[in-house]
Order: C-alpha cells, then structure tokens, then sequence
C-alpha cells in the first residue's frame, strides 16, 4: 500500500515564487538567456530559453529536437525482436526496462504467456534497471547543488549492475536481453548470478544509500537548495499527466505495478496461485524537488525488498516459450541436432514464416524508474510493426518545467531539471 513521505520542511513551499510571479512576471525589462542545450548542468541535449528579470525566471521556454533519431519509424523496418537495440537507446539509464516493456506489450499483441521463470527474471532484471536509474538521479541530486560527493556514492554502485547486465546478456550499457517470448539467452551460471545480485544489494548499495543518506538528509544548504523548489500540486501533477516520482512526489497515488499489476506484480503470476510480490509505494505531499529526491530513495529501498522476494526463489524450467508457442529460437542443442529445431531457426531467420503475427493493435505499459513507460503497437500481420507509438515518462514530465521555474532563481533552474531526470532519447525519439 502507499504510504507517505512527510519531511518537516517548516516553510510555506512556493510562496514567495507565487507572489513574486503575481508582482512581476508581467513587468520590467527582460534578459533573454539560452540554457543549454551544450551545457553539463541539464544533463541532456535539451533547451531553454529563460527570459530572467534580474536573478529570477520570469518565463521559460523548453525547445526539444536536439536529438532526433527516428525511434519510431525504425520500429516500422525491424522485426520485433531487432527492435529491442532501438528502445533502449530511448532511456539509455536503464536500458533494461525499455526492452522489458517493449516484449511485454509484443507478447500482449502476439497473445503468448511467458514462463514462470522468465516472469521472475525479468521481474528481478527491471527491478535492477529501477536501482540503476534512481542511483543517477539522487547522485546528481547533490552535484546539481555542489555536493559531488554524494554523486561518487551513486554513481561507482551502478558498475556493479553492469556486471550484473554483462554477466547475464553479454552486453553492458545496452544489454538488449529480451526477446518476444523469452530472453537472449540462459543465465550462465544460476548460483553466481544470485550471489553477485546479493552482494550488490546487501554491501554496495546499502552502503552507498546509507552514505548519501547522511550526507544531505540534515544538510541545510541541500535542504535549501531543494525545499520549496519547483514545487507541483497534486492537481497540477494529474492535469500534466505526470506519472512515476514526479506525481507521487505531489502526492499522487498511482504506480502501474499496483494498479495494473504484470509480471511478478500480479497475483497467480505461476498459474498457481502466488501472491504477488510484498512492496509499498511511497507518496510524498509537498511536490518539491526534495520530496522527488526522498520518494527515488525509498523506491531504491522497496527495489531490495522486491528482488529478496525472488532471487532464491528462481524455479527450474524454461525461459521461453518455443516448445509450444514457436515464437523463439530454438537452443543451439536442438538446432544441431534435431529437425525440428533445425527448421524453425530456419523459418525465424531466413523467412518471414516464423512469425504469425496477428493484425491488429494493442497497448502495454510498465511502470519503469520515471514513470509509465507505454507502447502502442499496429501490427499488420508482417514480421514488424507497422506503427509503433511511444508514451515516453521523460517527454511528459519535460512539460511541466516551464510551470515549476517560474519565479524560481536563475540557480533553482539546475535542481529543477535534475529532480525530473529527463533523458532527451525519449524526448526526440
């Protein structure tokens, strides 16, 4: 169940930035500055153009287009699995997770349920992604104000990850690890996989939380940097369809994992009759950047409990769905030593056969680090997608920046913008 946040902040959050916007923004001369998009404090190719009345925003204009790849109309050239190489370049922090919710919303339109096992793994691989994500976005947190240190605790503990990734797909920062049906491949060593996860989760991480945690939690000049700033109402966070941190930040009650649960998320998630995984959603009420810092930190902690449920309890079986739906290929035992694994690796990479895609058009959403990650795909009965939509977090939550900097300080601006973690590769697309 949710539960709340409530740091004493002592202030009346936004109060003077509202008065100060009601007094001036209308009034006075005007100093036009460019803010990025070539500038390391916004993290991202990303623009904003600050018309300031002295030291204070008046206006802000957020611009994208600086990174531009055609995401979406690759999606049209790229079998469904080839696919999976583009969607994580999109949130390139944890790329597993867009990959995770790619598969998931291809199986929905395929119609095909995945094994318990791969159900588990992918569980415990997003999870993993969500550490990954927030360790960058509460390290920078501090670094946005001057505190580089607590940015070292988070970012060396996401090395560890990698490993995890590497150890598991073969490929680091972009493991594209999943596939329609199942993953790439089995993990290679089952007992070294749970140790290495441990070990991060119970040492590293712990440790680095820990560290962080004492560092700013009581640390005015943080406390003053971030309380107050960019504030967002509950109201205002629902209007803007924010999702992820950012809404429950302000109070909003809402996480996918919850409310449209998948995976391990759901009850009955073997098909007889497990209980979904033990979580609580944090929520926190003031809607500033200190309560997006402090819901990212409590997220991380529920990350741990999550992958505690799972990681000694991987069942046998298989990780993917060949031996009844054809959808994968096949193991390289079967390839070589049966036909009929022969034929249906044949089929998968040499013609279109392998695929027995349906026409029509579905939607599938995972509740990823920033928020609801969606995709929307029409197929037309051919190996790709003829349309595919993406619903990007980053790209929603990039629109409320105008409304929290202004009346802010010049200095505010790089706090407000780490506390959205926007990535622009879900900007553009």
């Amino acid at each position: 169940m949710p539960y709340t946040l409530t740091p004493d902040t002592g202030i009346d959050a936004n109060a003077e930035n509202i008065d100060y916007i009601k007094d001036h923004v209308d009034t006075g001369d005007r100093w036009v500055l460019n803010f990025g998009p070539q500038h390391p404090a916004t993290h991202t190719t990303l623009r904003l153009v600050l018309e300031l009345d002295g030291e204070r925003v008046a206006r802000c204009t957020p611009h994208i287009g600086y990174l531009h790849s055609g995401f979406e109309k690759l999606a049209e050239h790229l079998d469904y699995n080839q696919y999976v190489t583009i969607v994580s370049r999109m949130n390139y922090l944890s790329s597993i997770s867009n990959g995770i919710c790619w598969h998931h919303t291809v199986e929905k339109l395929f119609g095909i349920e995945i094994s318990t096992k791969c159900k588990v793994l992918r569980t415990i691989m997003a999870e993993l992604g969500r550490i990954q994500d927030h360790l960058l976005c509460v390290g920078a947190a501090g670094l946005d104000v001057g505190a580089i240190t607590g940015f070292l605790y988070c970012f060396n503990p996401r090395e560890h990850i990698y490993d995890i990734m590497d150890y598991a797909s073969g490929q680091r920062f972009h493991p594209d690890w999943s596939r329609v049906g199942g993953i790439v491949k089995e993990i290679p060593d089952e007992e070294v996989f749970v140790r290495m996860v441990k070990k991060f989760l119970h040492g590293v991480l712990e440790e680095a939380i820990g560290d962080l945690m004492n560092l700013v939690e009581r640390n005015r000049i943080f406390m003053d940097r971030t309380q107050g700033i960019g504030v967002i109402t509950h109201d205002e966070a629902i209007a803007y369809s924010a999702t992820g941190p950012v809404a429950r930040g302000s109070g909003v009650r809402r996480d996918l994992r919850k409310d449209e649960p998948y995976l391990c998320y759901a009850d009955n998630w073997d098909g007889n009759g497990a209980k979904a995984v033990d979580f609580d959603v944090p929520i926190a009420r003031d809607g500033d950047a200190y309560c997006r810092f402090l819901v990212r930190v409590e997220e991380i902690k529920q990350s741990i409990r999550i992958i505690d449920q799972l990681i000694d309890q991987i069942p046998e079986g298989p990780t993917d769905v060949f031996a009844d739906e054809k959808m994968t290929k096949p193991p390289k035992g079967e390839v070589y030593g049966s036909i009929e694994g022969l034929i249906q690796h044949f089929e998968l990479i040499m013609t279109n056969r392998g695929w027995d895609a349906p026409i029509g058009e579905v939607y599938g959403a995972h509740e990823t680090a920033n928020g609801e990650l969606g995709y929307y795909i029409v197929g037309d009965g051919s190996k790709c997608s003829w349309r595919a939509k993406t619903r990007p977090p980053s790209f929603i939550n990039y629109s409320l920046v105008a409304k929290m900097l202004e009346g802010h300080m010049l200095a505010d601006t790089v706090a407000v913008i780490g506390s959205l973690n926007i990535v622009a590769g879900e900007l553009d697309r």
